[in-house]
């Protein structure tokens, strides 16, 4: 069964669904079987996209106007598709960059692989480019981390307000201007 997925990026109805719909329908789609959204692609709150890939099963074949309809970024995507094809259900795209997709059929799947294969590649990228970050920091003496939430003064008042067993932790927080949580003084041993 051929399933149908349309979405505007504005929910302020300064865009129209007419177009994705006519071409969906052009595809051979019930009316009945379109689902829609009118949010970015950017949020993750997407009923209409929820609705629809919960409604798909073995055999179907989800299809969009444009790529670009169906996915945030291309990890997304690419996600989103391995998930259709781990579920045996196809992809079909009508228009625009990304056309020539259709994973019910081998070229359609090599392209997709293409394109999974170079998202792979941007996140290795940005893992690359975190570490050497990071490395460049510590050699530059940063620390990663938080910083610590008490200086040396603080840790020997703590210190010594404990060891008079009179002293409160919670009060003892409130007056350091830390969390109650008391994570900040074991770390410093002030309680174990």
């Amino acid at each position: 069964m051929l399933i149908g997925y349309a979405r505007v990026s504005k929910a302020d109805g300064s865009q129209s669904l007419d177009l994705q719909h006519d071409a969906l329908r052009a595809a051979g789609i019930e009316p009945g079987n379109i689902y829609d959204d009118r949010a970015s692609g950017s949020r993750d709150d997407r009923p209409g996209l929820a609705a629809c890939l919960k409604s798909l099963r073995d055999g179907d074949v989800l299809v969009v106007w444009k790529l670009d309809r169906l996915g945030r970024s291309l990890a997304h995507l690419v996600n989103t598709v391995k998930d259709l094809s781990d579920r045996r259900i196809g992809l079909r795209v009508l228009t625009g960059k990304g056309a020539q997709i259709d994973t019910t059929t081998a070229s359609g799947r090599m392209v997709f692989g293409i394109f999974a294969t170079l998202a792979e590649f941007e996140r290795d990228l940005i893992r690359e480019r975190t570490m050497a970050g990071l490395a460049a920091a510590r050699a530059r003496g940063r620390k990663g981390g938080r910083k610590f939430a008490l200086t040396k003064a603080q840790v020997r008042l703590a210190q010594a307000a404990m060891a008079q067993r009179d002293t409160s932790v919670s009060d003892l927080c409130k007056e350091l201007g830390i969390d109650a949580d008391f994570s900040h003084l074991r770390q410093f041993r002030v309680i174990l």
